[in-house]
């Protein structure tokens, strides 16, 4: 058997020395020390040497193996490093050559028109107030002077939680909570950005879901008079100098009197266009005095003190603004429309 072991050294060693490749190397490896391979095989009929022989044997076997095995380490490295050479030779780069530049992405339309709005607004003094978008009925309607089966809630189909508890259809309630947290000081001047909820089918013009900035101002001797200039510099600083307001009377529950407002068409400069429908005017908010109920719910004596709010659609005003004809293209995701926003 010693002899049987001597010989199978010389030939795995013989063989390993003419190894061309791994997969070689790993098929002699698996033929002279795998389960079945060949030391196995021969060291299996050791059950019938005698106790002298075992140990003998089995130290020879041992030395047979150790002997296989690094060599066939040494051939490893040596693949190994072949291997590495031949990835540094192949996978040089040029760094002469002009990079790949990543895809950068942009301020979404919406929020740009956002943050646009907000920045007039706080230009002129007004403080950012914020709340949460499911509000209470009280916040949402009953603060408002809309009580409970008033008709003008129909206005504004909404989506209910519980009796009580409803997706805020207007940042209106945000208003509310902070005449509250006033408690009765004055001044008060804040705009209220957010999104709100109404039961809406989507269209061009309409979403179930849309963005809204709405602004109160609270003082004594607070006139329509301010509402009017406030509007007129916030109409001009976003859609230029050339810009101008005509205030129409409208109806809204928290503000008496109330107005719609409208801007000279952004196409025509107000010489009538189809964009138009050749009036030269769009509609552009809703606004009004502060409904003197609204200022007693809030905490204020309207006896003392009057105020003005507004407010508007960030999507009426990006539309507007950037000449799009369909508000759903906000929310498709398209790369190709929103790709023309990072140019501006």
């Amino acid at each position: 058997m010693k002899e049987r072991l001597e010989a199978l050294r010389s030939e795995a060693l013989q063989e390993l020395q003419q190894v061309a490749d791994p997969g070689q190397l790993n098929e002699l490896r698996v033929k002279f020390l795998g389960k079945k391979g060949a030391l196995t095989e021969i060291l299996r009929g050791m059950g019938s040497l005698s106790a002298e022989e075992r140990p003998v044997i089995g130290q020879v076997g041992n030395e047979v193996r150790g002997a296989i095995e690094v060599v066939i380490e040494e051939k490893q490295l040596i693949f190994q490093r072949q291997e590495t050479e031949n990835r540094l030779r192949e996978e040089t780069i040029d760094v002469t050559l002009p990079g790949t530049k990543p895809a950068a992405g942009a301020v979404h339309p919406l929020n740009k028109v956002a943050q646009e709005l907000e920045d007039v607004f706080i230009g002129m003094g007004y403080t950012i107030a914020e709340g949460p978008e499911v509000e209470t009925d009280f916040f949402n309607f009953e603060a408002l002077n809309l009580p409970k089966n008033h008709p003008a809630r129909d206005m504004q189909d909404s989506f209910y939680v519980t009796d009580d508890i409803l997706m805020r259809t207007h940042t209106s309630p945000v208003q509310v909570r902070t005449m509250k947290a006033m408690n009765g000081k004055t001044p008060v001047k804040v705009i209220c950005p957010g999104k709100v909820y109404r039961r809406d089918d989507d269209d061009a013009t309409h979403s179930f879901q849309f963005n809204q900035i709405e602004g109160l101002v609270i003082d004594k001797n607070i006139r329509m008079s301010d509402l009017k200039g406030t509007l007129l510099q916030f109409v001009q600083q976003m859609f230029g100098k050339q810009a101008q307001i005509r205030l129409r009377p409208s109806f809204f529950p928290f503000t008496e009197p109330s107005a719609e407002v409208d801007v000279t068409c952004v196409q025509c400069g107000g010489d009538g266009c189809r964009m138009c429908k050749q009036t030269g005017w769009l509609e552009i908010l809703g606004c009004g005095m502060v409904h003197p109920r609204v200022l007693e719910m809030g905490g204020y004596d309207p006896n003392e003190v009057s105020g003005f709010a507004f407010g508007m659609g960030v999507e009426r005003i990006a539309l507007l603004k950037y000449g799009i004809d369909d508000i759903r293209h906000f929310y498709t995701n398209d790369l190709r429309f929103l790709s023309q926003f990072a140019r501006m």
